[in-house]
C-alpha cells in the first residue's frame, strides 16, 4: 500500500490510446473478487478528453466519504458510466477470474457510446475491442481509478443493503470480505445462500472444519 500511495494518477494511457485513433476510451475495473460474500462488481467508465478530477485514485487508498463524494463527481463529469455485476452463484459456477470477466463485459456492453479502446486493471478480456491491461492500473490511469471507485460505491451501498436482509453477519462493516468479525459469524451463524460455498472460509464452515473464535 506504501508503494501505491506513491503512484501517480494521470491520462498518461488515456493519451496513448487517442495517439493511436481511439476516441471512446473505457476504464474497466472490478471490486469485490476477495470477499466471501455477495456478487463481484463491475464498471466501465468512458471520461472526456484531458478530464482532470483531483483525488481520484484506487478506490482502496480514499476514505468512504471520500469515494461517495468522488462517485458524484464522476457521474456527472463522465461521457458514459456502466456497472455489471455476477452473483456468489456464478463465482460458484464458474470461478472468480471467470465471474469478473463476465462482471466487466456486462458493464462494457451497457456503455453508450460503446468504447473503442479499453483500459483495464491487470487484466484481458475476451472482446474484440483494443485494449490493454495496466498493472497497478487503479493508481496510474484516471479512467480505470474512476471505475474503480465506481464500482466500489455501488457494492458497498448493495452490502449494506444486504445488511438490513442478514445483520447477524455485520455486512455494514466489513462488505463481506474475510474479517474477524465475519469468520466468527459464519462459524456461529453459518453461511447463507449468498456466501460464496467455493471459497475456502466458506466452505470450511459448510464442511464443519471451523470452531467460533
Amino acid at each position: 500500500m506504501r508503494y501505491l500511495r506513491t503512484l501517480i494518477c494521470g491520462d498518461k494511457h488515456e493519451r496513448a490510446a487517442r495517439q493511436q485513433g481511439a476516441t471512446a476510451i473505457a476504464g474497466v475495473d472490478e471490486v469485490g473478487r476477495g470477499a466471501l460474500f455477495g456478487p463481484v462488481v463491475a464498471a466501465a467508465v468512458i471520461l472526456p478528453e484531458k478530464t482532470r478530477i483531483r483525488g481520484v485514485r484506487d478506490s482502496k487508498q480514499l476514505m468512504p466519504e471520500e469515494r461517495e463524494r468522488l462517485d458524484g463527481i464522476i457521474r456527472k463529469r463522465a461521457i458514459a458510466v456502466a456497472v455489471g455485476f455476477a452473483d456468489a452463484a456464478t463465482i460458484d459456477a464458474i470461478n472468480i477470474r471467470r465471474a469478473s470477466h463476465q462482471a466487466m463485459l456486462a458493464a462494457i456492453a451497457q456503455l453508450l457510446p460503446q468504447p473503442d479502446f479499453l483500459l483495464i486493471d491487470a487484466e484481458r478480456l475476451d472482446t474484440p475491442c483494443l485494449q490493454q491491461a495496466i498493472i497497478y492500473g487503479d493508481s496510474i490511469s484516471i479512467s480505470i481509478a474512476a471505475a474503480s471507485i465506481v464500482a466500489k460505491v455501488y457494492r458497498d451501498a448493495w452490502m449494506c443493503r444486504y445488511h438490513e436482509e442478514y445483520p447477524q453477519y455485520g455486512l455494514a462493516s466489513h462488505k463481506g470480505y474475510g474479517t474477524e468479525e465475519h469468520l466468527r459469524a459464519l462459524a456461529e451463524h453459518g453461511p447463507c445462500p449468498l456466501h460464496r460455498a467455493t471459497f475456502e472460509p466458506v466452505r470450511r464452515v459448510i464442511e464443519g472444519r471451523i470452531t467460533i473464535l
